[in-house]
C-alpha cells in the first residue's frame, strides 16, 4: 500500500513557464496588431493623397 502514498509532484515551474509562453505570444500578437494598424493608416493616407491628386488632375483636364 505504499504506492498510494506518493507525494504530489511539484509542477510550479512548468506552470510559470506556461504562463510566460502564453503572455509572450499574446505580447507578440498585440505588437503585430499595432504595426498592422499603423501600416493601414499610412496606406489610407497615401490612397487619399493619390485620390486628391487624381481629382485635381481631372479638374485641370476639364478646365483646359
Amino acid at each position: 500500500m505504499h504506492f498510494l502514498q506518493q507525494a504530489t509532484p511539484e509542477t510550479t515551474q512548468y506552470m510559470i513557464a506556461g504562463y510566460a509562453v502564453i503572455f509572450g505570444v499574446l505580447a507578440l500578437y498585440l505588437v503585430s496588431l499595432i504595426v498592422r494598424s499603423r501600416n493601414l493608416k499610412r496606406d489610407m493616407e497615401v490612397l487619399q493623397e493619390l485620390e486628391a491628386a487624381e481629382a485635381a488632375s481631372d479638374s485641370k483636364k476639364q478646365a483646359g
